[in-house]
């Protein structure tokens, strides 16, 4: 680390007592795919009701964490913790409580494309929760598309949606099985500054309402600027800087201020409304 404030941050990981641990931890992660080490001994922590947004350029290994903490992936070193529970060993069954309190939002929204709108965000609610009562799960549906702003879409397809509404619903769907995280990957990809504007405000919306614990991964900083807690700033694998926006933002570090500074730039936007 580069920074005395993330230093001192990160050894709190390490000092805290259990019963005080953050919901999430991760503590000296290290992952390889063959010869590519994408992530190198990092390290961060969410406390519960907290937006950690997870920062870089692309292929620096922002999504790769978020499928370590899904238990998608093993990592080949550190430790990860959910709730105080280690998570690295744990079998799929082992992983599946886990699953239920830990969701996660897909770039490309991975709903079915075959089930309308209502049937994708219904399916958690049958098949996770045993809802039967066609009348509550109904009811449930509207609620959750109401909320995320999509109640027009219900009977919809999703091919026939835009990027934005997709991930809108994808967000419902999610929230269909009451987690306690939301992980998101990439929620701004390929949509215009009024829909990432909009999608911020949603997250930052579920966190007030709900006290939902969020980690987004995103390379947009105007978007984390809206709605991150902390930061966590990967470079060639490795954790550059963890810790407060304010801390970020005004960092000397020349990797971040080349970041910050590629990310001024106003590049023609994609027309997608939601």
């Amino acid at each position: 680390m580069n920074n005395i404030e993330n230093s001192e941050t990160l050894n709190a990981v390490t000092s805290i007592g259990k019963n005080a641990e953050p919901i999430v931890v991760f503590e000296n992660v290290s992952k390889a795919f063959g010869s590519n080490a994408v992530l190198k001994n990092v390290s961060f922590y969410v406390e519960r009701g907290q937006t950690l947004c997870i920062l870089g350029r692309s292929g620096v290994g922002k999504s790769v964490a978020l499928r370590l903490l899904m238990g998608f992936l093993k990592p080949d070193e550190g430790s990860i913790r959910f709730d105080g529970e280690e998570i690295n060993n744990l079998s799929e069954e082992q992983l599946r409580p886990i699953r239920e309190r830990i969701t996660m939002v897909f770039q490309n929204g991975a709903l079915f494309d075959s089930l309308t709108v209502r049937e994708n965000i219904a399916f958690p609610l049958r098949e996770r929760e045993g809802m039967t009562d066609e009348a509550e799960i109904k009811a449930r549906v509207d609620h959750l598309l109401k909320l995320v702003g999509a109640e027009d879409s219900v009977k919809s397809l999703p091919a026939s949606l835009s990027t934005g509404r997709k991930r809108a619903v994808a967000i419902a769907r999610a929230l269909a099985a009451r987690p306690e995280v939301v992980l998101y990957d990439e929620p701004t990809t390929m949509v215009d500054p009024i829909i990432s504007k909009r999608m911020a405000e949603l997250i930052e919306k579920l966190k007030q309402q709900f006290g939902l614990t969020s980690i987004v991964v995103t390379h947009d900083m105007r978007f984390a600027e809206r709605l991150a807690d902390l930061v966590l700033f990967l470079h060639q694998g490795e954790a550059s800087y963890f810790g407060p926006l304010k801390g970020f933002v005004e960092s000397i570090d020349p990797h971040i201020q080349q970041f910050l500074s590629l990310d001024a730039y106003e590049l023609p936007s994609i027309d997608i409304s939601c």
